[in-house]
């Protein structure tokens, strides 16, 4: 057929980092930190949980209410509205969805309207750019860190001019270093204009459960449920029962030492740490994150050859990166891939890692020492 047959809206977002670079990696048998998620298992409470959803009965394996399941929108209220310090009420102020993915969607397509500025903060979740071009917005792009101070200046000025906060925390329980995460809908005005997005993948190393949420006052929530009931409608139910205990059990545990959301942190210091210590021996210059799983390190130090297969007129670290996963079996990915086009050339000297996992962790370790040995 000659006529066109997609949409307009779905022009110019086809392209996708992760597809690119995950299938170079896998041409080169390469090690892959560039994408995270856990090779361990979740913990042992959760998986209880969800053995215990799956064989409780019939009702386990059909629909429940399309909007979450009352036992996850329940504990979900009550845990969040005690960090937030806003009573938050379960079946009007909460939306369970397909992993955090769709919770965005939803919040894209039922607030954003045709022609609506969108401002994204810089580095960003690359999704964030074409769920906001799907829904008629104009990108408009800012470079800031999410210090308290910061998130003051971000709620003053939403307040000031009216503006609704989509705020993704999926690490939110990840921090570092006696890093504290400020919910920005705790600041004084913010939880009424804040739709704060959360995943338990994330939260629980369990990624497979796609099991998702969207927090914020009715006003804006029942927007989202309009889009979510008219696509996916249902999430599945076993999966939100056996996360509605997990959180039950963490709810009780929670600022204790036995506490998932204490020890998790605890592990992944360890493994961030020992990422640095290898990345230093070839001369990369880390940063270390005070939360989430993935590291930046600075590559300016580094003198490489990029073949004539690589493009010079690429971002330097789109090369940089390319050569690693040829040269050296190792995969990254660029971190101007998470900023505009117009400030992703500030960034260039810069690529991140992911220490998630301990077999490719382990396996960086040994072509790192390996390089370095080379020098």
């Amino acid at each position: 057929m000659s006529r066109q047959m997609h949409a307009r809206r779905l022009e110019g977002i086809d392209k996708n980092i992760w597809v690119e670079f995950t299938q170079l990696a896998a041409d080169y048998q390469a090690v892959n930190l560039g994408q995270g998620f856990p090779d361990f298992a979740p913990p042992k409470f959760l998986q209880e949980a969800f053995c215990k959803a799956v064989s409780g009965g019939g009702l386990m394996h059909q629909y429940t209410r399309a909007f979450g399941h009352p036992s996850l929108v329940t504990i979900l209220a009550q845990l969040f509205g005690r960090l937030v310090g806003h009573e938050i009420q379960p079946l009007e102020d909460v939306l369970v969805t397909i992993g955090a993915y769709q919770a965005l969607f939803c919040t894209f397509q039922a607030l954003v309207d045709e022609g609506d500025e969108v401002i994204i903060i810089e580095p960003f979740f690359d999704c964030y750019q074409p769920m906001v071009k799907m829904a008629g917005g104009k990108q408009v792009y800012m470079s800031l860190r999410p210090v308290r101070k910061e998130l003051q200046v971000i709620a003053d000025l939403c307040i000031k001019h009216d503006v609704v906060c989509i705020s993704d925390e999926v690490y939110e329980w990840l921090t570092y270093d006696g890093a504290k995460h400020v919910k920005i809908a705790s600041l004084a005005g913010m939880w009424e204009r804040t739709v704060t997005i959360g995943s338990a993948g994330k939260t629980f190393s369990a990624t497979g459960l796609k099991v998702g949420w969207a927090i914020g006052p009715s006003r804006l929530i029942k927007h989202l449920k309009t889009v979510h009931q008219n696509s996916i409608y249902h999430c599945p139910t076993a999966a939100q029962v056996a996360v509605a205990e997990g959180f039950q059990t963490e709810y009780d545990r929670l600022g204790h030492p036995e506490s998932y959301f204490q020890q998790l942190p605890t592990l992944f210091t360890h493994k961030r740490n020992k990422l640095a210590a290898c990345l230093e021996i070839v001369g990369l210059r880390p940063t270390l994150p005070e939360g989430g799983y993935f590291m930046i390190a600075d590559i300016s130090s580094v003198s490489f050859d990029s073949d004539d297969s690589i493009s010079q007129d690429e971002p330097l670290d789109y090369r940089f990166v390319k050569w690693l996963i040829k040269k050296k079996g190792l995969a990254a990915i660029p971190v101007s891939a998470f900023y505009s086009p117009e400030h992703g050339k500030e960034v260039q000297n810069y690529v991140r890692f992911c220490f998630t996992k301990d077999s490719t962790l382990n396996a960086a370790e040994d072509i790192l020492k390996k390089w370095a040995s080379e020098k």
